[in-house]
């Protein structure tokens, strides 16, 4: 159930999305549940896909809060998913580290276009974020990750990231990064980030890869393709800001959406 607690640790609260096909062509809610900070709203569809907003209601997460956004989506239904706004990691009153838990399973035949907006690790907080998704094998999803250390002339917080996509129950993709105060050493370093301030990804399943798998190339000077092991291609890139990490994101997704990667 989606829904929200507080107390002296923190604010917890859950969002869950469920997709199914309407027997009409296009993609029914049935499930479509929030709270607190997490609201989830209906858009306008697109053809047989069903469109959500992830809406922020209150700031945060901040020190010591835990959210929970489930998505499920069954064979032949189409999902997108989006965010009205950036997610701010902020420092609160509650002590420990707040944490962000995306938890996406997508049946055979289904598929999800996960694209929300960028999280922005503001200075003083400490943001543990894992996103697991697990996909049958004829699932399709294009999954995008932004992530921006610290606003406009500040420092960022701590930031931890791990994200884990199981095909058929087997590891595709598992990958983990942290940023910030307290990170180990070289975060920073040329290896890394090279003094970047934004960074992101962007993950594309789709079962023709088996057969006919993109091609590893440069995307600019600080971005790649790379083709992953299956039916995966995934696009890794840095970027001195947002806008231009977005730019190159977004010319990559229209790249492999016309079937040019």
């Amino acid at each position: 159930m989606g829904g929200v607690t507080s107390g002296a640790s923190g604010v917890r609260a859950a969002a869950r999305i469920g997709a199914r096909p309407d027997g009409r062509g296009g993609t029914a809610l049935p499930t479509l549940e929030s709270g607190g900070p997490l609201a989830l709203r209906r858009t306008r569809a697109s053809g047989s896909e069903a469109r959500v907003m992830l809406v922020g209601a209150m700031s945060g997460p901040l020190g010591g809060d835990h959210f929970t956004v489930t998505a499920e989506v069954a064979e032949g239904a189409r999902l997108h998913v989006g965010s009205a706004a950036a997610t701010i990691a902020l420092p609160g009153q509650a002590k420990g580290e707040a944490r962000y838990d995306v938890r996406l399973k997508v049946d055979d035949g289904g598929e999800l276009r996960w694209l929300p907006e960028q999280l922005i690790s503001a200075n003083g907080s400490d943001l543990r974020v894992a996103t697991r998704v697990e996909l049958a094998a004829g699932a399709r999803l294009t999954l995008r990750e932004e992530q921006v250390l610290g606003r406009a002339g500040e420092e960022p917080g701590r930031l931890s990231s791990r994200l884990t996509v199981l095909l058929d129950g087997r590891p595709l993709f598992d990958q983990e990064l942290s940023c910030g105060p307290g990170a180990p050493g070289g975060w920073d370093g040329p290896a890394v980030l090279g003094g970047h301030r934004a960074l992101g990804q962007l993950l594309v399943v789709r079962p023709e890869y088996v057969t006919r798998p993109v091609e590893p190339r440069s995307l600019g000077e600080y971005a790649a393709l790379t083709p992953l092991a299956g039916p995966g291609a995934l696009v890794t890139a840095v970027a001195a800001d947002a806008l231009q990490l977005r730019r190159t994101l977004d010319e990559a997704l229209r790249e492999l959406d016309r079937g040019t990667g």
